[in-house]
């Protein structure tokens, strides 16, 4: 659904004869919501909106975003395209200025009734076209190929800090904002065309301002008076009349419409949970539900843009009325041409135009600054300012520190889940030798996921060091794998891009994993299909395996990630990992994989752990030898497993 409203801008007419009005000048765009990134139920649109009025905070709001392309390394393609455009728009503006100069001359011509004079301005007015006509659709071409300069740049930019550092993670976890990839997607694109739309608008403006005018007060000077306090009557009410209620409007209209948009693609995601549990009837009462918000805005939006179509309309039509009033003594008394009354008419249009130009695209200014805060608010936590962190992080809470060391280590690890301050583990001390196989264990909730998290930099909410050896050289193993769009050679060397090992060596590795045929099956390594639905569960954990085995990393990290194997094939995957020396560290709950593992690590809720050796320990949390350590907050060596104190 578009959120802008069924009626477009006032089109201006002069008098019958129309001209080039390059204040209208500009892309029809409509601002469509796309894929959200949270299902959260927004607030409700009544609330006081978030979005900044058409005011200074606006405009800095704007600056902040654009600024980095202006003075980048991209600023000096950036002005040139400009530079052009500019004088682009000077000869349109030059031409606009000719024709009604002509259009003024031929109804003269009529008007007396002399013929030579009427083909000339004819003649003149197809010679000023032949070259009119051409630069004004090289302006358009040009100004969308600056748009879509202007949004490469600023997509990649913002790509590259989602990406780095895992902010993707971050953002999704901690819930900071909604929609991240609507506003990347979809925000930026409406920004930048709107930001160069709005831009040539205003110059255009200035440009028609000044040439019109000088027509007009050659003309009439009451003329001149009437049209600046009429325009800024306009812009008055336009202002405070309609200004923040549409912005605010816009910007709920935006983020419904996404969360709309995402309540139909976890549908699709899940639907074979959906259709196993017959739960129809509840996703439609859910989407239902979205639907519903989406459209009481949007009845509240129209209702307000109804308003201010008819304020625009009849701003718009007085204009054919105003000049005919104030010139027509002087045309009924002979004084003043009527050829001459129509360059008057005409100028007065577009002088109009150009200083009623906030009037005439309000209802496009007030969704350009809806999106301007969605922008800002995500340009804020992916780029911030290199002045602000250092005050800022005075005030954040305690991190656990990540440090590069030769083995894993944990010293002193507190974790807390984000935006919650239930402990998890409190003081864990451990560390982990070359070949050392670690299984930990607990009750569902008690931090197990948690604790791999936190390995992987993932949560950092605590206290305490993790030492680890180079990230690339740990691999995690998740219950459910990863499958991208792709090809099966694809899928088992990712996530690298390429791999070195020869088309046999990668058929000798699903052979490893116990799925010989899968290439002959689906048609070779470079068979594209939709692998989260052509494998079953158990292929795609072993498949993940596999993975392992192409890049043969130093400690392999397992969250059930057995689940849906067999014993037999479970056993024999995690007997090839032990085979090679690899470190592990391992989530389950079956206790056929105890024997594949040296020490358990039990989750005991509330903070508090136990540490065992794995021979002899029984699941059901008792040690059938020497329980070797339990603690809350103290830490004891342990043989093999090295107190990291004492390490």
């Amino acid at each position: 659904m578009s959120v802008s409203a069924p009626n477009g801008p006032v089109p201006r007419r002069m008098l019958g004869v129309y001209v080039l009005n390059t204040v209208s000048r500009g892309m029809t765009m409509t601002t469509a919501s796309t894929n959200a990134a949270t299902d959260a139920v927004p607030a409700d649109p009544d609330e006081k909106p978030r979005a900044a009025p058409l005011s200074l905070d606006a405009w800095k709001q704007f600056v902040n975003v654009a600024k980095p392309y202006w003075l980048g390394e991209e600023k000096r393609q950036a002005w040139l395209l400009l530079l052009l455009l500019i004088v682009l728009m000077l000869a349109e503006t030059k031409f606009a200025v000719m024709l009604n100069d002509q259009a003024g001359e031929m109804t003269s011509a009529l008007a007396g009734k002399n013929g030579d004079r009427f083909w000339t301005s004819v003649r003149a007015c197809l010679f000023i076209l032949a070259f009119a006509v051409p630069i004004y659709a090289f302006y358009y071409y040009m100004r969308d190929r600056f748009a879509n300069h202007w949004r490469r740049w600023l997509t990649s930019r913002f790509l590259d800090s989602y990406l780095k550092g895992r902010k993707y993670y971050a953002l999704g976890a901690d819930k900071e904002i909604d929609n991240p990839d609507q506003r990347i997607s979809e925000d930026i694109n409406t920004f930048t065309g709107r930001s160069i739309h709005f831009l040539l608008i205003f110059l255009g403006s200035l440009m028609q301002l000044v040439a019109f005018s000088a027509v007009l007060w050659s003309i009439s000077h009451v003329l001149v008076g009437v049209l600046a306090l009429y325009a800024f009557i306009g812009t008055v009410v336009a202002l405070y009349v309609f200004g923040n209620p549409l912005i605010h409007l816009n910007f709920w209209q935006l983020r419904l419409e996404a969360d709309f948009r995402f309540s139909l693609m976890r549908l699709r995601e899940n639907a074979e949970s959906i259709a196993f549990y017959r739960g129809e009837a509840q996703e439609r009462a859910h989407i239902d539900g979205k639907f519903a918000k989406v459209i009481r805005n949007y009845a509240k939006l129209i209702r307000k843009q109804r308003s201010l179509n008819l304020f625009q309309r009849t701003f718009s039509q007085l204009t054919l009325v105003l000049p005919g009033v104030i010139l027509a003594d002087g045309v009924l008394s002979g004084q003043l041409e009527v050829g001459r009354a129509i360059q008057a008419a005409g100028a007065f249009t577009a002088v109009l135009g150009a200083v009623g130009v906030i009037v005439d695209n309000f209802e496009s200014l007030s969704r350009f600054v809806a999106g301007i805060d969605r922008l800002q608010a995500l340009s804020t936590l992916l780029l911030p300012d290199p002045d602000a962190p250092q005050a800022a992080a005075d005030s954040l809470p305690p991190r656990i520190a990540m440090r590069p060391g030769a083995h894993l280590a944990l010293e002193a690890l507190t974790l807390y889940p984000p935006q919650s301050e239930r402990v998890l583990i409190k003081e864990l001390n451990l560390a982990l030798q070359p070949g050392d196989a670690l299984l930990i264990t607990g009750d569902s909730g008690c931090g197990k996921s948690s604790l791999l998290r936190a390995i992987a930099g993932l949560w950092d909410r605590g206290s305490g060091t993790i030492q680890h050896p180079p990230l690339e050289q740990l691999f995690f193993l998740p219950q459910q794998p990863y499958l991208q769009s792709g090809t099966l050679r694809s899928q088992l060397i990712y996530p690298s891009a390429q791999s070195s090992l020869s088309d046999a060596e990668l058929l000798d590795i699903l052979a490893q994993v116990h799925l010989p045929r899968l290439a002959e099956r689906v048609g070779g390594l470079d068979a594209v299909h939709d692998w989260e639905k052509l494998l079953s569960v158990g292929e795609q954990q072993r498949l993940a395996f596999g993975r392992v085995l192409v890049h043969q990393p130093r400690i392999v990290i397992l969250d059930e990630a057995t689940s849906a194997l067999d014993s037999a094939n479970e056993a024999a995957l995690y007997a090839r990992l032990r085979a090679s020396g690899t470190t592990l560290i391992s989530i389950a709950h079956r206790a056929a994989v105890l024997r594949h593992h040296t020490h358990v690590l039990r989750l005991k809720g509330e903070g508090e752990w136990e540490l065992h050796e794995a021979d002899g320990y029984r699941f059901d949390g008792q040690a059938a030898g020497t329980e070797l350590k339990q603690a809350v907050a103290v830490a004891v060596p342990v043989p093999v497993l090295v107190v990291a104190a004492a390490a």
